[in-house]
């Protein structure tokens, strides 16, 4: 079970603000530039998501692969909320996160196996060649089939990028690190509507710009992650004892006393030597119970937070409400700006307020935005997607999908990458977070390929569902999800042994090298260890 009595006052009551005594939380120039490039694994899933959004309502897209869906979209008397209804539409975009599952399920396996660094590594050049694939595609077997090596890539960046930005980053800084991900899927999302935006006014051929420069992304990550060194915690798991004390010094410093974070992380990998059965296995037992819930509840919140929705679709959602191609998408521009200037916001004080907060403030956001957007398509648009929605209205929309990607971006956004990243011990970590990242991408591809015919059955009620849902994960977190902020990643296990229900879960836990430390320190002031 995970180790973890340091950090016990620290964490008592939802604080968790310190830094344990013997752990370095210099922010060095090594741990700055491999979060960076670790982090650039972002790019690549968010750079696909707003291309997908855009591509599906693109004039030479359409007219090459669903000439049917171009002509209802210039059909006057097309119900509004039906116009993208299309499963083969729905399945060239859902295919990649099919994919993905399979895919992050293989990558816990893969990165426990070879390292986070190489399994990085593993997903960038499936990114490159399924780039390539889709930017020659001449027939819609072909975009599927790249779109399919794109999950591949998804599936093993998503599942080991985070884990090393959570095991590289100093303990007081970790949410900042780790929502870094976040961001720079943002950054790929706003740099592929753009690329949309100039490629929607090129005819016959556009398409193939906004799927070809794809392979940029792709290209960063490759190199990237070429010069950056693997995490201590993967070297030791694999028993590189020596590659691993030089990692830690070169991230920490050669000032940097690192002994106190080598030793907890030798006990760890020891415990999970100990361990006879896979890691799949092992998270189902009882004293796992907080992490399996966990690794579950949060992708599933995450999904039903209506991202998808707003998120992927922003530009149909736009058009849906009478703007042009050109004007939804630069739409689509407007809200992942807000959402760059929310994720920052999130970085600078996730650290500081911690993550119950922010999922707190993230969650009323959400209920207000997808509340307001319920009640304009429904009163403004009709049930029968029949009426012409007012300009006034339908910039309406705009300011609320605005203002919910503002309140995303804070909370869930980074929190879902954050979260899962930071809340396994070392014997589960690989699989916890394969399984959170492979039931997020499963989720994602029944809402991909469901939510265009959910628009058109439950019209302006597709909201509405989400709002109802936003209001249950907020509890959930507020009664079950305990603070981690500032807590050293292989001493969480005092966190749950000290929450009010996980507790009965949770075997109390021996002092770790920190623990030791802190009672040492306290001795000498002249305090009762």
């Amino acid at each position: 079970m995970a180790r973890g009595g340091a950090m016990v006052a620290a964490a008592d009551a939802g604080d968790g603000a310190g830094v344990a005594p013997g752990y370095s939380s210099e922010i060095t120039f090594t741990v700055v530039m491999s979060c960076l490039m670790a982090a650039s694994g972002g790019l690549i899933f968010g750079y696909d998501i707003s291309i997908t959004g855009g591509l599906t309502q693109m004039q030479s897209f359409l007219e090459a692969f669903f000439p049917d869906i171009w002509a209802k979209m210039n059909n006057a008397e097309q119900d509004a909320y039906c116009i993208f209804d299309s499963q083969v539409l729905t399945t060239f975009v859902s295919s990649l996160y099919l994919a993905g599952v399979f895919a992050c399920l293989i990558a816990g396996h893969v990165t426990r196996r070879v390292g986070r660094r190489n399994s990085m590594l593993i997903g960038a050049s499936l990114f490159f060649v399924g780039a390539i694939l889709n930017c020659a595609a001449v027939n819609i077997a072909m975009l599927v089939i790249g779109r399919i090596l794109l999950g591949f890539a998804v599936g093993f960046t998503n599942q080991s990028a985070p884990v090393y930005l959570a095991e590289i980053a100093p303990a007081r800084w970790r949410g900042a690190f780790t929502s870094i991900f976040h961001f720079f899927l943002n950054v790929g999302m706003f740099v592929a509507d753009l690329v949309n935006y100039r490629a929607n006014t090129i005819p016959v051929w556009g398409w193939r710009l906004s799927l070809g420069v794809a392979i940029v992304p792709a290209a960063v990550i490759l190199v990237g992650a070429a010069f950056i060194p693997d995490t201590p915690n993967s070297l030791v798991l694999r028993g590189k004892l020596d590659e691993a004390r030089a990692s830690l010094r070169r991230i920490r410093g050669a000032a940097a006393n690192i002994d106190a974070e080598l030793k907890d992380i030798a006990r760890a990998a020891e415990e999970d030597r100990q361990h006879h059965t896979g890691a799949f296995r092992r998270i189902v037992r009882r004293e796992y119970r907080p992490h399996l819930v966990m690794a579950i509840a949060i992708p599933v919140f995450f999904e039903l937070t209506g991202m998808i929705v707003v998120t992927l679709f922003t530009p149909l959602l736009f058009y849906t409400v009478g703007f042009s191609s050109q004007k939804a998408i630069l739409g689509s521009i407007i809200t992942d700006v807000v959402s760059l200037a929310s994720i920052a916001a999130a970085a600078l004080t996730v650290d500081r307020y911690g993550r119950r907060t922010l999922f707190m403030v993230g969650g009323g956001v959400l209920l207000v935005c997808l509340t307001g957007m319920a009640w304009t398509y429904g009163a403004r648009l009709g049930s029968d997607g029949g009426k012409a929605m007012p300009r006034g209205y339908a910039v309406a929309v705009v300011a609320l999908v605005c203002l919910y990607d503002a309140g995303f971006g804070i909370s869930w956004g980074p929190l879902k990458w954050i979260i899962p990243s930071e809340i396994f011990p070392l014997e589960v970590r690989s699989a916890g977070q394969s399984m959170s990242e492979a039931i997020s991408l499963a989720l994602t591809f029944a809402q991909t390929q469901s939510f265009l015919r959910m628009l058109c059955s439950f019209k302006f009620g597709a909201f509405a569902y989400n709002a109802a849902w936003v209001v249950v994960m907020t509890v959930f977190v507020a009664l079950l999800l305990p603070e981690t902020k500032g807590v050293p990643i292989e001493s969480l296990g005092a966190v749950w042994a000290q929450h009010w229900y996980w507790k009965r879960f949770v075997k109390p836990q021996p002092p770790t090298t920190t623990a030791t430390a802190t009672a040492e320190t306290k001795q000498a002031d002249g305090a009762p260890a």
